[in-house]
Order: C-alpha cells, then sequence, then structure tokens
C-alpha cells in the first residue's frame, strides 16, 4: 500500500485491525499528554496511561483475520481482559457492543457499520452507572449519531470517517461547556479527547493505509506532548480506584445486574462491562477489601487493581522529588512512610486455594495470619506481573524523568525480573531514566534500603549518586529472622516430614538469616522462644561490632509482644528507636507462619 488514497466500500477484517492499530498509535504517542488534563472524574493523572494499557493489551493479544466478526470479537475480548481505567472500560465496552452487533458476514457496508456503532454506544451508557455528559461516552455517543445521519451520502468508508472527525473534534471542544470542572481547569476531557486521538488514527489510515508505518505500533517512542496543565484539584470522595474482571459458569443475562446492585454501595463512578459470561468493573471505594468479599460468590475473580488516587493526585499536584522511588509490598513499610515519601508500592498477590488478595490492599498482615492459623494448608504467592511494572512505568514515566526501583532478593522471587524487563521495554520507549535494583534482602531489611533512598532523595541526592549509594548498602544490610514453629514449614514442604518430626521433639525453632547473596540459611537451632530471640540479639551485635548504625526495623506476623521486646532491646544497645515496626509480609509469612519476628538491621 502506498500514499495514494484507497476507495474502500466495505470494511473487512483486516483493515478494521491495521486502522485500529493506527488509532492505537495515537495513543501511545499523546498518553502523556492526556495524562496532563485528566481532571475528571479524579485528577489522578493517569487516563493517557490507563487508555495506552488498553490499547497494548488488545494489540498484543488479537490478531487479525478477513471476517469482520471474528476480527472485532477478538479485540472486543482482548480489550475486556486488559482494560484499565474508566475510559479504558467504557471503550471496552463500546468495542463489545460492536462486535455482538455484527453479523456474521464477512465484511461491512457503510450501512452497516453506522447501524451498528450507534448500537454499540448504548452498550457503553448501559455500563456507566451514572453517565456524565461532557465526556469520552457523550463525545462517542455525538459522533456515532452524526455517522448515522450522513452514511447515506457516501460510497466510500474514508471519506465518511474523515468527515466524522470533524464532528468528534467538535464534540470535544464542547465538553468544558457541558462539565463545570473542565471550564474550570480550561481542558477538554481526558478520555475524550484519547477517543478522538484514536479516530484521527484510523483516519489517518483509511487515507493512506501505510502498513509498513503502523507495524511499528509495538515499538513506538515517546513524541510531542501536549503543554503542561496546572489546574485545581478535584475532590476525591472515595481513595481507590478499583477494578475487576470476573468470570462466570453460565451465560445469565441477569449476571450483570446482579453484580452491579452488589456492589453499588459501595462507591461512585461505577461501570460494569462485558458479556453475561465475562464481566469487567470499575468503581472508585474506600473499601475494596469489602468489595472483593462481597463479589468473590458472584463469580470467579481472575484480576484484581486498586490504585491509591489521593496518592497519585498527591503525585500529580505535590509531587515532592524528581526521582521517583518503586518497591514492591514485601518492603513492610508502614502507609505513612509511603505517604510522606510518595513511595509506589507494587502488590503481589496471596493465594488461599481459590481466593486471591492484593498484598495490603485487598488484604492487610493481621488478616493474612488470621486465615493462615485457620487453614489447614499453606497460601501461596505471586509475583507482580510484567504487565503491572509496564504500566506503573508508564504512568511515572510521565510524571518523573528519573525513577528508582529496590525490590526484594531476585533469589526468592521474580519480581526484580519483571519489574526489570518491564522498565527497559518502558525506558526504550520513553526518555525517562530507570535503574531496578534486587536488594538481596526482604521485609524489615528491605524497607530499611528503601526508607534510606527515600531520605536520600529528599536531602538532594542525584539520580546517578542513588544508584551507586543503593548498591553500596546492599552489603551493610542485614536480616535475621526466628519462627516459633516447624508446623509450617513442615507443612509447605520446606522442611521433610521426618527432620520436622524429630525438629519438634527437640523443640526447634529455627534461625535463619538472607545471606550477601540474597538466599536464606539457618544460623541457629535454639529449643526455646527466649534462647532464639537472644541468639538473634548477639547475631545483631556481632554484625553492628565496630560500624556505625544507620537504622533498624523489625517485621512481626500477630507478634507484637516480641516485636517490642526486639524493639527494647535494641534501643538498649544502639540508642535508637527502630525505623517502623509493622506486620511482616505474606511471602515471609507463607514460608514460616505466623508468630514470625524479622529484624533488619543497614550500617552507616
Amino acid at each position: 500500500m502506498g500514499d495514494q488514497l484507497l476507495i474502500t466500500r466495505e470494511l473487512d477484517g483486516k483493515r478494521f485491525y491495521y486502522s485500529f492499530l493506527a488509532g492505537a498509535q495515537k495513543i501511545f504517542e499523546h498518553y502523556q499528554g492526556i495524562n496532563k488534563i485528566n481532571v475528571f472524574p479524579v485528577a489522578d493523572g493517569d487516563t493517557g496511561t490507563n487508555l495506552a494499557s488498553t490499547m497494548r493489551s488488545i494489540i498484543d493479544t488479537a490478531i487479525p483475520t478477513d471476517n469482520i466478526k471474528v476480527t472485532a470479537v477478538a479485540l472486543a475480548d482482548a480489550a475486556l481482559v486488559g482494560a484499565r481505567g474508566n475510559s479504558g472500560i467504557i471503550f471496552a465496552q463500546f468495542l463489545y457492543g460492536f462486535s455482538n452487533e455484527i453479523p456474521d458476514d464477512k465484511s461491512l457496508s457503510i450501512a452497516d457499520f453506522a447501524e451498528i456503532i450507534k448500537k454499540a454506544v448504548k452498550y457503553a451508557y448501559e455500563a456507566i452507572a451514572n453517565p456524565v455528559e461532557g465526556t469520552m461516552i457523550s463525545v462517542m455517543r455525538e459522533w456515532a449519531e452524526y455517522v448515522y445521519f450522513i452514511k447515506d451520502k457516501f460510497q466510500d468508508f474514508n471519506a465518511l470517517i474523515a468527515d466524522s472527525y470533524n464532528k468528534a473534534m467538535e464534540a470535544l471542544l464542547d465538553t468544558p461547556k457541558k462539565l463545570e470542572i473542565l471550564a474550570k481547569s480550561h481542558v477538554v476531557d481526558a478520555g475524550a479527547k484519547g477517543f478522538v486521538l484514536f479516530l484521527e488514527g484510523m483516519i489517518d489510515f483509511f487515507k493512506h493505509g501505510k502498513l509498513k508505518e503502523i507495524a511499528k505500533t509495538r515499538n513506538v517512542s515517546k513524541t510531542k506532548e501536549f503543554e503542561e496543565i496546572v489546574h485545581d484539584e478535584s475532590t476525591i470522595t472515595f481513595r481507590y480506584c478499583t477494578e475487576a474482571l470476573i468470570s462466570f459458569n453460565d451465560e445469565d443475562p441477569n449476571n450483570k445486574n446482579l453484580l452491579k446492585s452488589a456492589i453499588e454501595e459501595y462507591g461512585d463512578s461505577l461501570v460494569v462491562a462485558g458479556s453475561p459470561k465475562k464481566l469487567r468493573i470499575h468503581i472508585h471505594t474506600d473499601q475494596p477489601a469489602k468489595l472483593f468479599s462481597t463479589i468473590k460468590d458472584i463469580g470467579n475473580i481472575t484480576y484484581k487493581k486498586v490504585d491509591d488516587m489521593v496518592m497519585q493526585n498527591d503525585l500529580v499536584h505535590h509531587r515532592k522529588f524528581n526521582i521517583a522511588l518503586l518497591t514492591d509490598s514485601t518492603c513492610d513499610l508502614p502507609q505513612e512512610i509511603v505517604e510522606k515519601y510518595q513511595i509506589q508500592v507494587v502488590p503481589l498477590t496471596v493465594h488461599f486455594k481459590n481466593d486471591f488478595y492484593l498484598d495490603s490492599l485487598t488484604i492487610t498482615g493481621e488478616e493474612f495470619y488470621n486465615l493462615m492459623e485457620e487453614a489447614d494448608y499453606n497460601p501461596t504467592t505471586a509475583q507482580p506481573t510484567y504487565k503491572d511494572f509496564t504500566n506503573r512505568y508508564n504512568y511515572l514515566s510521565s510524571h518523573y524523568d528519573n525513577i528508582v526501583g529496590i525490590h526484594l532478593s531476585e533469589k526468592m522471587s521474580g519480581t526484580f525480573s519483571n519489574s526489570k524487563k518491564a522498565a527497559y521495554a518502558v525506558q526504550e520507549r520513553q526518555q525517562s531514566h530507570i535503574t531496578v535494583h534486587s536488594s538481596n534482602k526482604l521485609t524489615a531489611a528491605l524497607g530499611l534500603m528503601v526508607l534510606r533512598a527515600a531520605e536520600a532523595i529528599e536531602s538532594g541526592m542525584s539520580y546517578e549518586e542513588l544508584n551507586m549509594a543503593i548498591e553500596s548498602w546492599k552489603p551493610k544490610t542485614h536480616m535475621m529472622v526466628n519462627a516459633p514453629t516447624l508446623k509450617y514449614m513442615i507443612r509447605g514442604g520446606r522442611v521433610s516430614a521426618v527432620k520436622g518430626f524429630m525438629g519438634k521433639l527437640l523443640k526447634i525453632q529455627p534461625l535463619v538469616r538472607v545471606n550477601p547473596e540474597g538466599k536464606t540459611e539457618v544460623f541457629g537451632k535454639p529449643r526455646s522462644t527466649k534462647q532464639a530471640m537472644k541468639m538473634v540479639i548477639d547475631e545483631a551485635v556481632k554484625v553492628m561490632e565496630g560500624n556505625k548504625v544507620w537504622g533498624y526495623s523489625i517485621s512481626h506476623a500477630n507478634n507484637h509482644e516480641g516485636a517490642d521486646w526486639y524493639a527494647r532491646e535494641m534501643e538498649a544497645i544502639t540508642g535508637q528507636k527502630p525505623k517502623f515496626i509493622n506486620y511482616a509480609s505474606p511471602v515471609l509469612g507463607a514460608h514460616v507462619g505466623p508468630g514470625v519476628v524479622g529484624l533488619g538491621l543497614l550500617l552507616e
């Protein structure tokens, strides 16, 4: 295909797919600018990132065919699975409506296309609990209505889409007239802007059909940004942007209404999209854990996402530092420290057979250990996915030029590996600098390293100096753990039944430390809790001998008494209070069980 204008009387699957890729490319090119004008429903600066993530999921999954029905269904299904944010899920529902209304034909005429997109908009409206005019949904509607109105004037898709773009742009420019917060902030709606950019990309393809350029969509680079927008903050009614993908064993049309009625009381900005077999939800709520508990018996939850909009809003409007600091939920840092230094925490997942939770977001440390004591099996944990990290780095790169990640030991989890791969991919497409470190530790010790990095950033340390400092802290960071029982190590298969039996007879309470390579090793086998705790302190004294202590921290699994004892002993030795005391990550608890106490130590 060349630059000549191509006459297209019917739309088949492949042309629809490649025009979709062209639209996606426009989103990739301008997602940072979309983030900057995002003020509704919450000014959290992530609409562009969410739309780009939705598009990326679609083009990475769907495969084009000549059949328009088959292609559209594949695109819609990929959109539903990969959709993020309010705008992403609305767009996914529009695609689902489009695919669902297509007859079993290989291609669509202009009249068919116009009829189907008009119906698809109704699907999108029905998914939104309270549709608001002046947003993406109203621009979709006005565009679709205009296409339907002019359908008999054109015999060529290229000319039809090009003409309709002007109407979409007109509707976009009208959004501030319909929504006061947009007028006050002097911006158009971010989701609507994304939809119009998507149409612009499609038009480019219909006009020129440059497949070689479209093929580059998987490798886009950062291009022209919108002007930086400074706008007033909107009021955040509910803190957490919460999403889930739920599948059902049947195709009952009532599944959607059942789900909607179960969760609508938990917040606002509710969107329920998808088919009777698979539904995607989006809601702003203060109670994500309670919400998930409510819906877990309605269907099978296969995906969860919870974003802290207070943190996002703070990052957009009150960014404190020029370097973003990212870690994972095994750091055990208290929420007040996370908020003070605007630390980005990506959660691991915790699995109790068929139920799974986002660490620290949909399950607390206390809840986890209570569940573990009640269960007759050990739960499992899973690292954040490559896509989890890609989404977070994409979002951060629209606000920061420099990003530093610090994670639990790469010898214990694939978290570091996924983060590093995602960082490399995002860095290749953007102009941000991203460095990811394996701490060679976990829980209390990892938290100390992250906290020290946060304080270094606050003091003005440069990106290059910080990365060198983090590497220098690794051999100076120590972690000792005492487990009051072998029960959970035996049950989880980490200690053989024979050894476990002998251990129980001898009442052994193993002491574990994390060595410089990031692996665990036993350094003591005391026979009482008192002896075990004393041996941990003795080990800490050996480590501190001749060295100045930067700080220490304590993580515990429902063992406040033990944590307080360590704090008193360490304060008497060092003259310092702990940097923090908090519940231990489920990653530690899943291995050794409730009652464990971990002592982290970082030398100057």
